[in-house]
């Protein structure tokens, strides 16, 4: 089995290697500039390598991206073969990376947050205190030497 050392060498390779791939290499109009390369994943013993992408655009364009990658990976492979030099070259699977969807999801909580904060906002705008400005019990004719030395 290989250390992670190498292991995160040889994705750091591929996902360079398979980037500028699809840049310059690859003449599939269903990838062209909607691809980008986000993230690459090497098992222990270098044998797979799982390749995250995103997709600018729509569901439409996300599926044809797909059908792409997958029609061009053994191009892929053999480019990302002839740069690691490796006795063996890992298999590549292409995954849609969730980033973009988690990123949206957190913007849409964080806009339902900032709304119900203004809510309260406005609802506590010209509100008093219920026990006065000062909440803590006072004993009428308690003078401040008895209160401070308890």
């Amino acid at each position: 089995m290989a250390d992670n050392a190498r292991a995160k060498k040889l994705a750091d390779l591929i996902q360079e290697v398979v980037a500028q791939k699809l840049q310059r290499g690859i003449k599939d109009p269903r990838l062209g500039t909607h691809v980008t390369i986000t993230d690459t994943r090497v098992t222990g013993d270098l044998r797979e390598a799982t390749v995250f992408y995103t997709v600018y655009g729509g569901d439409e364009e996300r599926a044809s991206a797909a059908a792409g990658l997958e029609s061009a990976k053994g191009v892929l492979r053999s480019a990302v073969g002839a740069a690691a030099g490796t006795k063996f070259t890992p298999t590549l699977t292409f995954v849609a990376d969730a980033l973009p969807e988690n990123a949206r999801t957190i913007e849409d909580l964080l806009d339902r947050a900032r709304a119900s904060d203004e809510r309260v906002r406005e609802a506590s705008s010209g509100a008093t205190y219920a026990g006065g400005a000062d909440p803590y019990r006072k004993q009428d004719g308690a003078n401040d030497e008895d209160t401070a030395s308890e």
